[in-house]
């Protein structure tokens, strides 16, 4: 059975023209009944289209998406993963929907009962785990499962106090930023150290037995605060991530001598 590039587009919500762009670059290949005949689709294409868009949902560029597709040729594997995966979003939606509803039903009761609405825990929900598949694809099944071992033995205060520092961290880079400082200064070389130590902190970071982070994973988070929206937001948007991205990579080559990662 055979889908034309019409029907797909209007049963995924993809433009006719992402469609062409992603056979051209061989992303998604079209399949043609005759030699001059319109592009058609069939079962396997069709599957391989839910694997990109739900790695495009992660926020992988087409490069990275054709490599994952290249390194796991069982598709039923892979999407049992992805599977767990969305399951995991799932249960955390849930727990952010019922967070959300305790706190609009507290307001709208009492609305200056704020201090007694952060002692209900309405943050829950809002933790790493939504970011389980990423990780696992970037670094590994091993760097995310160590570091989701980590975060569940903190307890709730411990997270609240790793919550705390991270808040704390990215309001100092934001502030940095706007204010203009020279990525080069000792300001900002004393904040990308402060956020060279707290990176490995966490066990199943590049770098955590050796007490540094590596260079490539050092580097490689400061493109992606940039490149990705939802990292930049934690410092004010593109410019303040740019600003911690250039902070970084005065860091690493002053810190890392030539050869050394």
């Amino acid at each position: 059975m055979y889908w034309s590039i019409q029907e797909i587009a209007r049963l995924t919500g993809i433009t006719s023209r992402t469609l062409r762009h992603y056979d051209a670059v061989g992303l998604l290949p079209a399949v043609r009944t005759t030699a001059s005949g319109p592009r058609r689709y069939d079962r396997t294409a069709l599957v391989r289209l839910q694997r990109i868009l739900l790695l495009r949902d992660l926020g992988l560029g087409l490069g990275d998406i054709a490599g994952v597709l290249d390194s796991e040729q069982d598709e039923a594997s892979a999407l049992r993963r992805h599977l767990a995966s969305l399951r995991a979003e799932q249960e955390r939606l849930t727990r952010q929907i019922a967070s959300v509803e305790r706190t609009v039903a507290a307001l709208e009761q009492d609305p200056d009962a704020k201090e007694d609405i952060m002692a209900q825990d309405m943050l829950d929900g809002f933790d790493h785990t939504r970011y389980e598949q990423e990780v696992t694809e970037r670094w590994g099944r091993d760097a995310y499962e160590t570091g989701d071992t980590w975060w569940r033995g903190l307890g709730k205060e411990g997270q609240d106090e790793f919550k705390a520092r991270v808040a704390a961290l990215n309001q100092a880079w934001t502030e940095a930023g706007e204010a203009g400082i020279d990525p080069a200064s000792d300001q900002a070389q004393e904040l990308a150290a402060r956020h060279a130590a707290w990176l490995v902190s966490v066990p199943g970071t590049p770098g955590h037995e050796q007490g540094r982070p590596d260079k490539g994973y050092l580097l490689g988070l400061g493109d992606m605060y940039v490149a990705d929206d939802r990292f930049a937001a934690n410092y004010g948007g593109t410019a303040g991530a740019t600003f911690v991205r250039d902070t970084l990579r005065v860091y690493a080559e002053r810190a890392y001598p030539d050869g050394e990662s």
